[in-house]
């Protein structure tokens, strides 16, 4: 079992940087590829950004990337999201997982939704 605990999410301004993070716990948890997910409005889940369980070979989405920057702290038990440059569209219930990769149904653990919202 993997415990996931979101945190940071907020309201920002479009060109600003925000970083969202995710506390986890759990025997098998340093051992679990983690990634994030977002929830545009009325719009499917869908993939972020990735990692491998020691925290290297990060993988992003083609909308992300080279703007925001996922990271893995085994000693700390966190995950964070460092996103630049956001933009309106951004805007979303961003979620944290464990246990999968690239497809949302091969996660076995999710953390809650957090509220990130950016402004034009």
């Amino acid at each position: 079992q993997v415990q996931l605990t979101a945190s940071g999410g907020g309201s920002v301004q479009a060109g600003d940087s925000l970083t969202i993070s995710c506390a986890y716990s759990g025997r098998t948890s340093s051992r679990e590829n983690m990634g994030w997910f977002r929830q545009p409005p009325g719009k499917d889940r869908e993939f972020v950004a990735a990692i491998q369980f020691s925290g290297s070979r990060p993988y992003y989405s083609d909308s992300v990337k080279g703007r925001f920057t996922i990271s893995k702290d085994n000693t700390k038990g966190t995950l964070h999201l460092l996103m630049n440059s956001l933009k309106p569209e951004d805007t979303a219930v961003y979620y944290c997982a464990a246990g999968g990769w690239i497809n949302r149904n091969s996660y076995q653990y999710w953390g809650q939704g957090i509220q990130v919202t950016v402004s034009s």
